[in-house]
């Protein structure tokens, strides 16, 4: 292994770099800018997609379960470049890794939108997913060791709007694309904007004074984490479908996940050149801060996909109304954004996570009380109190959990952080998606028992809705009428499993309450020394 004196006089081990080019002086809103807009963008990608899927199925005749593929291959794709990101920016260098990416992104929703055939635009997700994958991490570094030490607050809260504010926006965009367009639309709009995005990265962004190019390429490592990434993410999307571990090929797939897993974690602790570096668990900040992060995500995400799920099942609303529905929760964000960096950098950050994990419980057992004659206004104030803990629970998290690291471990930092998110949001969206399920089939069994000729009171409904079909025979008016109330038990059930499901993630929330108080704040002259 050579050894080389950079230009700065920095010592750099590892093989020999090309002189460094002068620092350009670039105004920090305007790296902002560049970092954030494809970052936004691709976040939009991930979730916009999701109110799309029927239309998707009806365009190319596929059943929903084969067009799911869409969402699968991207959310795989995704996974396995997030941990990436820390050695792939030190390997290709920061500004050509960013360009790449980018412009991989952009090709992928090229292919999406003139997708002949549902394979081809699963094809083109794949890509879209390799070039977005990145983008969070890289961004959340670039934005922490770009701005000073009394900004974080301000950088964090424009990383939560490309990031937060975006993902929430997503299905409220899809809805109102399809309803009033082609969904095509959705990745034809990435398309502009990833030009410029690569236009605005190659001016705005400075290459990494120190970089640390790795002399070997970790093949075990990243087949150990491509193999249980992949293998999770179709146990997790096909487990419900087919009955989980009832079925012999989900029952060997979660197997080779759980022992890739185990092999990956113990080969990368293990070997000299690791792609990912898992040692960065032992700073108390950023072990606590990812689970804190996670957690957040996990109770975002699961509003996100239940409650338009609930409006469009149960109520009977479009896509573009349950895409609204999550509208209320943008516009709280964002006003919560605008007065988010001062209050973190006067308060105790401890406290602005604690009092968001307060709204995010409260605001997630209101969505408990719901019922199938709730009005559309029903749900806005559970929205504005969402916005309003995740931003105070997410902007200091995410200042905090990289905020203990030395800066030459801020990219593996958000990389791992993202990981971890993503995991815990794919496991806890299928495991909600399988709740209702089952629960809704306990609470029928229980509802079912009041379908009974023994019970006055359904022999008196039932009668008097037989009175309303006295047009047909007199036995194929009662079947109609029992059929009916049996309609109606079925979405009574469901409806009572979706609010079990919501009062567990409220419990959640409430629990977390206490956990940010095992953070610790550095000082600012701690903080500083580290950047």
């Amino acid at each position: 292994m050579s050894s080389d004196t950079a230009e700065n006089g920095i010592t750099i081990t590892g093989n020999p770099l090309p002189k460094l080019k002068k620092e350009k002086d670039v105004p920090i809103w305007l790296v902002a800018i560049s970092i954030l807009l494809p970052t936004a963008f691709a976040m939009l990608a991930t979730s916009a997609t999701n109110v799309a899927i029927p239309y998707i199925a009806g365009y190319f005749g596929s059943t929903v379960d084969e067009a799911n593929w869409v969402i699968t291959i991207y959310m795989i794709a995704n996974a396995i470049l997030i941990p990436l990101t820390g050695w792939l920016e030190n390997y290709m260098g920061r500004v050509m890794f960013l360009k790449v990416f980018i412009i991989i992104f952009t090709v992928g929703s090229i292919i999406c939108a003139l997708a002949p055939s549902l394979n081809a635009l699963v094809i083109g997700r794949l890509i879209q997913g390799i070039g977005g994958g990145p983008m969070m991490p890289i961004s959340q570094a670039i934005l922490i060791s770009s701005f000073p030490y009394n900004k974080r607050g301000e950088a964090m809260a424009l990383f939560a709007l490309a990031v937060m504010v975006f993902s929430i926006m997503g299905p409220t965009f899809g809805g109102f694309i399809v309803d009033n367009s082609a969904w095509q639309w959705i990745y034809l709009i990435n398309i502009p904007v990833g030009i410029f995005s690569v236009v605005l990265v190659h001016c705005n962004i400075v290459e990494l004074k120190n970089r640390i190019k790795p002399d070997k390429v970790d093949y075990v490592g990243f087949g150990a984490l491509v193999l249980w990434l992949m293998s999770m993410q179709i146990v997790l999307d096909k487990g419900q479908q087919y009955n989980w571990f009832d079925c012999t090929w989900i029952c060997w797939l979660a197997g080779i996940s759980l022992f890739s897993f185990v092999f990956f974690i113990i080969w990368e602790l293990e070997y000299h050149s690791p792609i990912v570096n898992l040692r960065i668990f032992k700073d108390k900040n950023f072990f606590i801060g990812t689970i804190l992060g996670a957690s957040v995500n996990m109770i975002i995400y699961v509003t996100i996909v239940l409650l338009p799920s609930f409006l469009q099942s149960l109520m009977g609303y479009t896509a573009m109304l349950s895409g609204m529905s999550l509208a209320p929760r943008v516009f709280s964000c964002i006003i919560m954004l605008l007065i988010i960096g001062p209050m973190v950098e006067f308060l105790d950050n401890r406290i602005l996570i604690a009092s968001g994990f307060f709204f995010l419980g409260l605001s997630t057992i209101m969505y408990a009380n719901l019922n199938l004659s709730i009005s559309f206004d029903y749900v806005i104030i559970p929205n504005i109190l969402m916005g309003v803990g995740v931003i105070l629970v997410f902007i200091p998290v995410s200042g905090l959990v990289l905020g203990t690291l030395p800066k030459s471990e801020l990219s593996n930092g958000a990389g791992l952080h993202s990981l971890c998110k993503c995991v815990m949001t794919a496991f806890v969206v299928s495991m909600s998606s399988t709740l209702v399920a089952r629960l809704s089939q306990v609470h029928q069994t229980y509802l079912v028992h009041n379908l009974s000729n023994f019970n006055l009171a359904f022999q008196s409904r039932i009668h008097s809705m037989a009175g309303n079909f006295m047009q047909f025979a007199s036995n194929y008016a009662t079947h109609k009428a029992g059929g009916l109330l049996y309609k109606q038990m079925l979405s009574q059930a469901k409806l009572m499993s979706y609010v079990d499901v919501f009062e567990m993630f409220a419990l959640v929330a409430f629990i977390l309450i206490p956990f940010g108080f095992l953070l610790k704040v550095p000082k600012k002259e701690e903080a500083e020394s580290r950047r």
